[in-house]
């Protein structure tokens, strides 16, 4: 074989990689309630997730690593976490807990899935627009999604609990992550980091953390921490950025009226549209 055909067959064989993770979960899940089959395999399911998670981390990087990036990786690895990350995460938490619901909690399960199969179709959009790195994703990404539906069910298998009471709270956290999904709330995407002396002490920092909690918590509930914390900071800097935006539109307008800047009333026009967004329109 070619030495760079198998350069560029390596990310897609992760990616590969990452769709039996999710497949492995799917077919574990449908063996629930089958002679011998017991809880454990929603545990094992959720298992087998967070081995896709570590799939669809690595296989971007390597592309990038040996330069191999191209459309079909592109379109792959999307399909890829429409698998593992979308259908496999809506059965898991279909099994778990959803269940009791009859067919409403079906309707919950696959609104999961199609806010993530959106929100991919989306972002492959906007991929193939924007030649750049940007260090904002439109949405919440499907990974992480995924990790919090995944971080539940492992907590709670360590704790004793191999299945939810509470159906309908956990009917409305399913359907607020898929509506986080589709959202235009920006989440950082960390990409455009690079191994300089401040990034690297604050990963030590946060590294030191991590150990510090994990002393304290089961790690289950680390990954529900770790999400928490993305999530939270994402609604914090969509406030910064509208606030930002909603200072800028409003010194443009003031700007037009004393006749300082003629090109400011395009600006200042839209300042309804930020209003808006902040619920502050007249």
């Amino acid at each position: 074989m070619n030495f760079w055909k198998s350069y560029f067959l390596l990310p897609n064989l992760f990616t590969l990689a990452n769709v039996f993770c999710g497949f492995y979960a799917i077919t574990l899940c449908a063996r629930l309630g089958e002679e011998g089959a017991d809880s454990d395999v929603l545990y094992k399911a959720a298992l087998a997730i967070v081995f896709g998670l570590f799939f669809d981390a690595t296989d971007g990087r390597i592309a990038r690593l040996t330069k191999t990036q191209s459309e079909l990786g592109l379109q792959l690895d999307s399909l890829a976490d429409v698998v593992t990350f979308g259908m496999a995460p809506a059965i898991l938490i279909y099994r778990w807990g959803l269940e009791d619901l009859g067919r409403v909690g079906i309707a919950v399960a696959f609104v999961f899935l199609a806010c993530g199969a959106l929100r991919l179709a989306r972002f492959n959009v906007l991929a193939t627009r924007e030649a750049k790195v940007d260090k904002y994703m439109l949405g919440l990404p499907i990974p992480v999604a995924a990790t919090a539906i995944v971080g539940l069910v492992l907590a709670s298998h360590a704790i004793g609990v191999p299945r939810t009471t509470n159906a309908a709270l956990l009917a409305v956290m399913v359907a607020v992550l898929g509506y986080l999904m589709i959202s235009r709330v920006h989440f950082r995407s960390f990409k455009e980091l690079k191994p300089t002396g401040r990034t690297l002490a604050t990963a030590g920092t946060v590294a030191v953390l991590a150990v510090v909690v994990a002393t304290r918590i089961s790690r289950p509930a680390i990954l529900l921490l770790l999400v928490a914390c993305y999530i939270t900071l994402g609604f914090f800097e969509e406030m910064i950025f509208l606030r930002r935006r909603f200072s800028e539109y409003r010194a443009a307008r003031l700007a037009s009226a004393n006749g300082a800047d003629p090109e400011a009333a395009s600006l200042a026009a839209e300042e309804s549209v930020v209003l808006a967004e902040l619920g502050m329109d007249e």
